[in-house]
């Protein structure tokens, strides 16, 4: 990377998808009342309902399972009511209309239904990686429905970790190609790619395994044009328009090499144009913080709450 740069250069396409929004190269409870007779019914995503209290929308990140948040929903249930969501086409889940594109507009645009036909009262938002992506997205588009956002190593316009100068417009025909090899992989080296950049997101062993097994387990074209999507889209210009109150983490390790000391500049630069934002670095964790560093993370998670 001379941060980003160095990354692109020794990483290849399938790590950056994942720390991208992934990174980019592509990387219980007690059940709720029911929501009523009229709740939406969406058709990009499914969701768990869990716990009781304030509203909490958790999303995932790219061909990440609703699991990656398991701790936190372990952590939360006994004093909020939790919506898990599953991106469909994602870790095994059927990828039904996420076969047809744009997916990340549909995500935000169903959640917003999601939102109003269930009557919830302003919930607070948590998004992973492409999650976040989303959120940003959906605090931008319905400012009216979310009460507060956390963003989770995520980057308003994610290219510019492979290239500190790109535009939607110059990456188009990298995330193009990229969005291709999804495709024409063989499945020993879509396993090889994603194993080895896994290495460099997770630092927990068992939640490598997890991560690879819910990547693998995801379906190509889904994944692919999502990678496509969120590597084309740029919504720095944007942030002015957002005023939900906006907590971003990011993460930080040794482990980064040269990388590790151009990560929040990275962030601080590329959130500048966000009011009531707070954003905090974790140490010691790759880009899957929550498992990485579970502890810290559900410390800034609850005074994100409070």
């Amino acid at each position: 990377m001379t941060g980003a740069t160095r990354v692109a250069r020794s990483q290849g396409v399938v790590p950056l998808l994942v720390r991208a929004m992934g990174l980019l190269t592509f990387l219980a409870g007690l059940l709720a009342p029911s929501l009523g007779a009229h709740a939406a019914s969406p058709t990009r995503f499914s969701v768990e309902v869990l716990g009781q209290g304030p509203d909490v929308i958790l999303i995932p990140g790219l061909a990440s399972s609703s699991d990656v948040w398991s701790p936190t929903v372990a952590a939360l249930q006994g004093r909020y009511r939790l919506h898990v969501v599953q991106v469909n086409g994602f870790a095994g889940a059927p990828a039904g209309a996420n076969l047809q594109g744009p997916v990340v507009e549909g995500l935000v645009t169903q959640l917003a239904d999601y939102i109003r036909s269930n009557k919830l009262a302003r919930p607070a938002v948590i998004g992973h990686s492409m999650g976040g992506f989303t959120g940003l997205s959906l605090a931008r588009g319905y400012p009216d429905l979310v009460g507060r956002l956390m963003v989770v190593d995520a980057l308003p316009f994610f290219s510019v970790l492979i290239n500190p100068m790109a535009t939607a417009q110059s990456i188009e025909p990298q995330a193009s190609a990229i969005r291709s090899n999804f495709l024409s992989m063989t499945d020993e080296k879509l396993a090889q790619v994603q194993a080895d950049a896994l290495s460099r997101l997770v630092k927990s062993p068992q939640g490598r395994t997890d991560a690879l097994a819910w990547s693998l387990a995801s379906d190509r074209t889904v994944t692919g044009q999502v990678t496509y999507e969120i590597m084309t889209s740029d919504l720095r210009s944007q942030l002015g328009s957002i005023q939900t109150p906006v907590t971003v983490l990011f993460a930080r390790d040794d482990s980064m090499g040269l990388g590790a000391s151009y990560i929040e500049p990275i962030f601080r630069n590329n959130y500048t144009g966000l009011a009531n934002a707070r954003i905090v670095r974790i140490d010691g964790a790759l880009h899957f913080i929550m498992l990485d560093q579970p502890e810290a993370f559900l410390r800034e998670v609850m005074i994100f709450l409070s």
